[in-house]
């Protein structure tokens, strides 16, 4: 790995219009670099959230062409001499393929990887180990960085009030709760229909989140007054200090910074045996499950309820030294620096072949 001389000049891009995991990942990586002295840009479309959730040491720029993202980003990396251009998820990613021989392009795999997204791109940031064995068609540099305990507070909002109070509940009721989009492959409907076969009459279920499948899960709750979808929530912290138990209940999954914001609170976690958990989370106490299914899920709840009933709750104390920001920062710095070693190498290449006399 090639040692950090100097700060950098970093340029995240994101151009998705929501805020929830990705885009806050965005938002707290650019923020914590910048403390550490890196000069950080931000590119994102005009009133994005995200240009929102950064601090006053990064620089946000705030795209206004549709469709037409790789001019201006060009425009900001020649600018500000950017020695390495970040995408997030498809859009930005797709973007960065007309930006060639000028910053290093590095993209993390919020996702999974897709060739026309991610081929063109000099190094990917891997969110579990699996990714990185699934890259055998991608000619770059790779690393896994696992997500890390985000910051708290994005927004600087002040304490909201418990959803405990907000929802009327009394002291004595037991709250299962979930943090995520409201779409497919967060599995939302597994856990509707988990909750609503073993669930007691004190019990609730609060979804936080916002997403295309909300109609569909309001019917699928067909009035149950135990659940409630909150909509998206930028507090997460009110959510989660609200709850007795925290579900992922994903069918697709490559780790979830919810999980571990989850895991940060103390709280038990149940969550579906998906690609990043299974990797992550095999050595911590939490059941992983079949991902889809709701009678293995149910019968978690089910176990999890009679513990809970049976025995005086407490918070668990999970060892989560491997999701640090700082040893996510290190690891980062080192991709940074290796691709720009690569990038260089390939630079004098191109000179060389060009000043090099026909035979």
């Amino acid at each position: 790995m090639t040692r950090l001389n100097s700060p950098l000049k970093i340029l995240h891009v994101i151009l998705s219009s929501e805020f929830a995991g990705s885009e806050r990942y965005c938002a707290d990586l650019a923020n914590l670099q910048s403390t550490q002295g890196h000069e950080v840009h931000v590119a994102g479309r005009a009133r994005s959230p995200t240009l929102l959730a950064l601090n006053d040491k990064v620089q946000a720029h705030a795209l206004t062409l549709p469709l037409l993202y790789t001019w201006p980003i060009r425009q900001i990396i020649k600018r500000y001499q950017i020695d390495v251009v970040h995408g997030h998820l498809s859009h930005a990613c797709k973007a960065l393929a007309g930006i060639r021989h000028t910053a290093v392009r590095i993209g993390t795999l919020h996702v999974g990887y897709k060739a026309h997204q991610h081929g063109h791109l000099d190094a990917l940031v891997c969110v579990n180990p699996l990714q990185q064995m699934q890259l055998s068609n991608f000619h770059g540099l790779s690393a896994v960085i696992p997500n890390w305990l985000p910051s708290p507070d994005p927004f600087n909002m002040p304490s909201s009030t418990s959803w405990r109070e907000k929802l009327n509940l009394k002291p004595d009721t037991i709250v299962i709760g979930s943090v995520g989009r409201l779409n497919y492959s967060k599995g939302m409907d597994v856990l509707i229909k988990a909750y609503q076969q073993v669930a007691p009459i004190n019990s609730v279920l609060v979804i936080a989140g916002e997403g295309p499948h909300r109609a569909k899960l309001e019917k699928l709750c067909a009035g149950d007054t135990r659940i409630h979808l909150l909509g998206h929530q930028a507090d997460v912290r009110s959510v989660l200090s609200s709850i007795n138990l925290f579900v992922s209940a994903s069918r697709e999954e490559t780790f979830g910074l919810a999980i571990i914001e989850a895991m940060q609170q103390g709280l038990p976690v149940i969550a579906s045996a998906t690609e990043g958990p299974s990797q992550l989370l095999s050595s911590h106490p939490i059941p992983l499950l079949p991902p889809g299914e709701v009678e293995p899920l149910a019968q978690a709840l089910k176990a999890w309820l009679q513990r809970h009933i049976q025995t005086k709750p407490q918070q668990i104390n999970y060892d989560l030294r491997d999701f640090l920001p700082t040893l996510a920062l290190q690891r980062m710095d080192g991709l940074y620096l290796d691709a720009l070693a690569v990038n260089q190498a390939s630079t004098r290449s191109r000179r060389s072949d060009a000043t090099c006399p026909l035979q």
